[in-house]
């Protein structure tokens, strides 16, 4: 069996549950990695937001990537991505800040977006400078990390260096066709699933709005974007035209189509070579911006 192969059927045996709490321990024990022994770990309060800092040996603590988890902006947490957020770091050698936003339904849109750019603001009050801030996130993540540097933007405030979107859900009015296309391979983001997840985010609000969908936002004006995405993703369009609408506007942008990848296929890096090559990627793009 292949490497992606044995990450598919660990996901087959271990279904979605019902009910937010149980999706939550889920994604946590499908996700978690523990991070390598030599990096150094830290709770902190980034601005009344909890997150974990990282370093690895070697790392420039004064560069920082800034991440946000996925998981449909309802699930995910700083445990279930740790491992993946930890090596990139290593790889971009700088420290990492894993911001644990608040989660729908319980705290619908723009509770997230608050926090993130209540942590950006953290690392501002630190004396980070903003042109050594790289933002990172992975599907909702993804979303959230387009929708922080729009609101930015829009603030007139110091945007980061650059951006690293992983399997980005940039769409939540649903209109990719590789929902549909993908959706026989695809083994975990399903169209009827975003619909559920979209509405507890948003709580009523509208899903065309550009911090909601960022792929209806203007663009102009963003820093440099790497976006990775699998062949096997129903969010490979959302991948593909965020991308599009990116370059369209004179945003530099790098997009990287993994063939037969599913979605942040980086959180099973321990197990997958492709994950790992995924994430030195990651890691010389910021590497090289910041």
């Amino acid at each position: 069996m292949s490497e992606i192969g044995a990450i598919r059927e660990l996901l087959r045996s271990r279904p979605r549950p019902v009910g937010w709490e149980e999706r939550r321990a889920r994604l946590d024990a499908v996700g978690a990695t523990p991070p390598a022994a030599d990096i150094r770990v830290e709770s902190v309060d980034a601005g009344g937001v909890p997150a974990e800092w990282s370093l690895a040996p070697g790392s420039d603590d004064t560069r920082v990537l800034m991440y946000f988890h996925g998981g449909g902006y309802c699930s995910g947490s700083i445990a279930s991505h740790r491992g993946m957020v930890t090596e990139v770091g290593r790889a971009a050698k700088v420290g990492t800040l894993a911001v644990g936003y608040r989660l729908a339904p319980e705290h619908p849109f723009p509770a997230a977006l608050d926090d993130a750019l209540a942590a950006y603001g953290f690392l501002l009050d630190r004396g980070i400078a903003p042109v050594k801030i790289a933002l990172g996130g992975d599907s909702a993540g993804g979303g959230l990390t387009l929708a922080t540097m729009i609101s930015l933007r829009d603030a007139g405030k110091p945007l980061p260096g650059c951006a690293w979107l992983v399997s980005p859900w940039t769409d939540l009015t649903m209109s990719g066709e590789s929902l549909a296309e993908k959706a026989a391979v695809d083994p975990l983001i399903q169209k009827v699933y975003l619909e559920e997840l979209a509405s507890a985010y948003l709580g009523g609000a509208d899903p065309a709005g550009p911090l909601a969908s960022p792929l209806n936002a203007d663009l102009a004006g963003l820093p440099p974007l790497l976006v990775q995405v699998g062949s096997d993703e129903t969010l490979l369009d959302d991948a593909v035209r965020i991308t599009r609408k990116a370059g369209a506007t004179d945003v530099p942008v790098t997009l990287e189509v993994w063939p037969h990848m599913i979605h942040a296929w980086h959180l099973w890096a321990a197990e997958l070579a492709d994950g790992r090559r995924a994430i030195a990627s990651a890691g010389a793009f910021i590497r090289a911006r910041l």
